[in-house]
């Protein structure tokens, strides 16, 4: 998105997609974390595997859109959706359903904030001085590698890595891949639990999402971010040494 191009709206329009997908994701918050659980889940899952094989193209349709409002609004139950892609559809299929519908989400996310208060920001980013103005040249000579290290970097909240690239005016483009590609290891970890989930409910037991912490799979996604880190430090390296 061109930041540059200059929009007549009234700021209140600019910023109101903004404000909704707050307003929405503080409601949501309070009113859907108890519908969006693993226990809805189990007990709608033979309902759920019913409809799938009566009616897959529907459901992929109907998963994609509410797992895209879940994200595009900041909903509660983002994980139970990614591991109930693997429920429903498998590895490989929900594996590419849930990043459709994730990125498709964070590109909402993105949009609203760039119409917004991301237009305002990153204009007075652009004109700032000082170590601000050093910190803006840095992000944007690095936008590839600090973008996959918002996505790789397990403590950043999705939702942190969808709004604040916006904020401070990085390229839609650039935003866009490191989306999609970014958010591929972990879509891979959550659908690979819901492949087993039906096992789990027969057991009894819920999901053990702390797994997502085990070394075998965080070890993989920190050696991912530092790879995403390193052209990083070597500029910044030859630049020391350039001076």
């Amino acid at each position: 998105m061109d930041q540059a191009k200059t929009d007549t709206r009234h700021p209140l329009l600019r910023h109101t997609p903004l404000a909704a997908i707050l307003a929405v994701a503080v409601i949501g918050a309070f009113t859907l974390r108890d519908y969006l659980s693993f226990e809805t889940l189990r007990d709608n899952r033979e309902t759920l595997l019913a409809f799938r094989d009566a009616h897959f193209a529907a459901l992929v349709g109907i998963f994609v859109a509410i797992y895209f409002v879940i994200v595009a609004f900041s909903l509660p139950g983002a994980a139970v959706a990614s591991v109930t892609g693997g429920f429903l559809f498998g590895l490989g299929l929900g594996t590419m359903f849930n990043v459709l519908a994730a990125s498709l989400g964070a590109f909402a996310i993105f949009w609203a904030a760039c119409a917004g208060l991301g237009k305002t920001l990153a204009a007075r980013m652009d004109a700032s001085e000082g170590t601000l103005q050093k910190i803006n040249k840095g992000l944007h000579e690095n936008e590839i590698s600090v973008l996959f290290l918002l996505r790789l970097v397990p403590a950043v909240p999705f939702f942190v890595a969808n709004l604040l690239p916006a904020l401070v005016g990085v390229k839609f483009r650039n935003f866009a891949i490191t989306t999609v590609l970014g958010i591929i290891p972990g879509a891979l970890v959550f659908t690979w639990i819901g492949v087993g989930l039906g096992e789990v409910f027969d057991r009894g037991d819920s999901p053990d999402l702390s797994l997502l912490w085990e070394p075998q799979i965080i070890g993989p996604l920190l050696g991912l971010s530092v790879l995403a880190a390193l052209p990083i430090v070597i500029k910044a390296v030859r630049g020391k040494k350039g001076d």
